[in-house]
């Protein structure tokens, strides 16, 4: 199950590339360290969503990932508040 461009759920016979957040909108790595630490404790998992690429993430209104997408992240967060909603 992945999340589309217009942010709903659908089938898809091919894996996502990257994870997410539901409710923070937040998009990163599969690997991504801070979303481990946050299913280990048991908290996130009610939340994970999964996309197939990044401008997908983008286009659902997700942001990238402070801890494991550094680079996207600060380029997002330089546009502003005001563009990032």
């Amino acid at each position: 199950m992945l999340i589309g461009r217009d942010g709903k759920p659908y089938e898809s016979a091919t894996p996502g590339t990257l994870g997410g957040h539901r409710k923070d909108r937040i998009y990163g790595t599969l690997d991504c360290p801070g979303a481990a630490r946050a299913l280990a404790r048991g908290g996130y998992v009610t939340q994970r969503v999964f996309f197939a690429d990044e401008d997908t993430a983008i286009a659902a209104g997700y942001r990238p990932c402070a801890v494991c997408m550094r680079a996207a992240y600060e380029a997002w967060k330089s546009l502003g508040s005001k563009e990032n909603g």
